[in-house]
């Protein structure tokens, strides 16, 4: 089992940056993938993107590329989201996943959860 924990939402003007955080516990989280999805209100939850085991590969969806950066620290059992230049549209619950080796962009393939943390971004 592994426990996921984020941190670092709140509420921020356009434009501005957050850093979310992604604790890992339970179990060594080498082997496992790191993803990122959002949900704002009625909304599907939505993929935003993902860091590989090693933290050499990463991906995102076309609107977050160039604003957002995820990074990890396998020895801190922590994946991180820097969200720059951040809009009104960014403005949902951040959820960090996690899986084990694949990369994935579909929520259905992601085993464990965090509990989220608010977004809200005001123009």
């Amino acid at each position: 089992q592994v426990q996921l924990v984020e941190s670092g939402g709140g509420l921020v003007r356009v434009g501005d940056s957050l850093r979310l955080s992604c604790v890992a516990s339970g179990r060594t989280f080498d082997n496992y993938v790191g993803g990122w999805f959002r949900q704002a209100p009625g909304k599907e939850r939505a993929f935003v993107g993902v860091i590989d085991w090693s933290g050499g590969s990463t991906f995102y969806i076309d609107s977050v590329k160039g604003r957002f950066t995820i990074s990890r620290n396998n020895a801190k059992n922590t994946v991180w989201m820097q969200m720059n230049d951040l809009k009104p549209e960014d403005t949902a619950v951040y959820y960090c996943a996690a899986r084990e080796f694949a990369l994935s962009s579909n929520w259905h393939d992601y085993d464990y959860w965090g509990q989220g943390t608010q977004v809200t971004v005001s123009s």
